[in-house]
């Protein structure tokens, strides 16, 4: 039954609209994206641990930012 639904001919339709919505240029670019951010979430899941052990240097420039303004007060 799924096999009728997703046809063929739906992914053509899919694939016009996404022309007309996006541009003919952009549809290479926004497939790279996909891809790029497909791997990063792969690799996310395979490291495991929480997000803020991903990046602790990110974490240390928020904390210095957040403290140099308490600082000048």
């Amino acid at each position: 039954m799924l096999g009728e639904i997703f046809g063929p001919d739906l992914l053509i339709v899919v694939i016009v609209i996404a022309v007309l919505i996006f541009g003919g240029a952009a549809i290479p670019k926004l497939a790279r994206s996909l891809g790029s951010a497909k791997n990063e979430f792969e690799k996310g899941i395979k490291e495991g641990g929480s997000p803020s052990d991903a990046a602790p240097s990110e974490s240390k420039a928020t904390d210095a930012a957040a403290e140099k303004p308490a600082a000048e007060s």
